[in-house]
């Protein structure tokens, strides 16, 4: 019976035809409602980015930075500057050449005030940038950089498609965006999936990439079983299992520099007090919490434990009530069966979390569930990222948020956790991390670099900013049609014109 109705079910979500030969089709939560480098906040966005633009430069199948559009470079001697050739012959989807001008723009847009890029983190160490010719940049340096091509992966931009460096996310670029990649992307269709065709004269093996919209995750598997998709970016640790016994599937581990956390708003009345926060951080079970939705590492701090920059001296704090209790207390806070704060009211708290976030409605209620026991009401709001992007990154209306962050291998953590970050929701302010990020950031020494982070990241566990949650084991799951497939643990797509069909 089921494999009667599982085929109408797939036809209702509008997935049921045959993909053409060379198309692969991968499933997404929710599909963006835009793709422009210059304004990517989710994982979705960077995924299509990652077929769609390139960079100066990106990983190889070692995860050492090669050149991509950059052809060569050199850093001067004293680490200050350094001159990048461009490879000779790219052009834009459109047909115009790609020029050292387009670097220049892009690294002017995105540190711009004015365009409020969520990427402008990723230029802030460039002083200059400078056009030579047509094919060569010269890049000037706030500090000594000991490896400056590591830091240039953001993708370039063409500049010939925008006024000046003014670029509003609101413009037509965000749904006809043109890249250099070996994709271009050819329509936003009307069952929220997106399709990118190769370029012609591109070597890809893919001719054609369609992401799909597949809202339900419990349909995802099953989708990918009766081969009305090719990939899953992420398989559910339920799911893994049913797809490692089938013959047609292929599962491949990889490992991500994304966590998973419970972060609290500074500026709250009942959060300000460093004892609340470090009350909740030992009421909630973290064990309790992982175990429903999958396994993974367990962490202290803000980077994923195989993390260089990690700090394994920094001790768990126990799940421990009458520890909490005794907290809540000195905090001025009574018990009666609940938790009253000194103004006589219940303590009561808001926990936002964004709808797309695959499992995090069932540990949002674990967690409800937890803290309702031991006497905190616990209201929770499952937020559209539309939602979530209003109310949590510009109001600031939370008490709690259950998100993640997810990085690339440089695990840039200063615009999370530095007062000035562009991504500071939370209102974390902390002399100490501040002067030891801006350290950090301007460090040419790769150890003193990693001794600063590892004293951020006691510093940060220190302060309960946050309750650092997990990194999940996390694997991809193909169809075995797909040859060739190399997965990359934070961009997902990076080695994709290797796979074929």
């Amino acid at each position: 019976m089921k494999r009667v109705l599982l085929p109408l079910l797939v036809g209702a979500l509008g997935l049921a035809a045959t993909a053409s030969a060379g198309t692969l089709r991968y499933a997404e939560d929710r599909a963006p409602g835009i793709v422009h480098p210059l304004f990517t906040t989710s994982m979705s966005e960077a995924r299509a980015n990652e077929l769609l633009f390139e960079g100066l430069f990106s990983d190889d199948l070692q995860l050492r930075s090669a050149p991509r559009l950059a052809e060569s470079y050199e850093v001067a001697p004293d680490r200050l500057s350094m001159t990048i050739t461009l490879r000779n012959g790219v052009t834009w989807h459109d047909g115009q050449p790609l020029t050292a001008d387009d670097v220049v723009f892009t690294i002017e847009a995105m540190a711009s005030p004015r365009n409020a890029s969520t990427e402008a983190g990723r230029v802030g160490w460039i002083a200059s940038a400078q056009a030579l010719d047509t094919r060569t940049v010269s890049l000037t340096f706030r500090a000594a950089e000991a490896a400056p091509q590591d830091k240039l992966y953001f993708k370039i931009l063409p500049a010939h498609l925008f006024e000046g460096t003014k670029v509003e996310r609101s413009g037509s670029f965000r749904t006809r965006p043109v890249g250099s990649g070996a994709w271009r992307l050819t329509s936003f269709n009307d069952d929220a999936s997106i399709t990118m065709s190769k370029v012609e004269g591109s070597d890809a093996g893919l001719d054609e990439v369609v992401l799909r919209e597949v809202s339900d995750k419990n349909y995802q598997a099953k989708l990918l079983l009766y081969e009305s998709l090719e990939a899953l970016v992420r398989v559910l640790p339920r799911d893994l299992a049913t797809l490692q016994n089938d013959r047609k599937v292929e599962l491949y581990p990889y490992q991500t520099n994304s966590w998973w956390y419970l972060g609290f708003h500074q500026d709250k009345p009942a959060l300000k007090k460093p004892e609340v926060r470090q009350a909740l951080t030992h009421m909630v079970d973290v064990d309790q919490l992982l175990a429903p939705i999958g396994t993974g590492d367990v962490l202290t701090g803000p980077f994923v434990r195989s993390s260089p920059f990690y700090n394994h001296d920094v001790p768990r704090a126990p799940h421990d009530p009458d520890k909490a209790a005794e907290l809540l207390t000195a905090a001025g806070y009574t018990f009666n069966g609940r938790w009253l704060g000194p103004d006589g009211k219940e303590l009561t708290l808001r926990v936002a979390t964004v709808s797309n976030l695959e499992t995090a409605q069932d540990v949002l209620i674990n967690l409800q569930s937890q803290l309702q026991s031991r006497g905190i009401t616990v209201t929770p709001e499952f937020l559209t990222p539309a939602e979530w992007k209003q109310k949590v990154w510009r109001e600031h209306d939370f008490d709690i948020v259950l998100s993640q962050w997810s990085f690339d291998r440089n695990e840039d953590i200063y615009e999370q956790f530095h007062s000035q970050g562009a991504r500071n929701f939370l209102g974390y302010r902390s002399p100490e991390v501040d002067r030891l990020l801006d350290e950090a950031r301007t460090s040419s020494d790769p150890q003193e670099k990693k001794a600063l982070l590892r004293q951020v990241h006691a510093a940060v566990a220190a302060d309960h900013p946050m309750i650092f949650l997990w990194t999940l084991d996390s694997y991809a799951a193909m169809s075995t049609k797909v040859k060739r497939v190399v997965v990359h643990p934070f961009y997902f797509f990076t080695w994709a014109g290797d796979w074929a069909l």
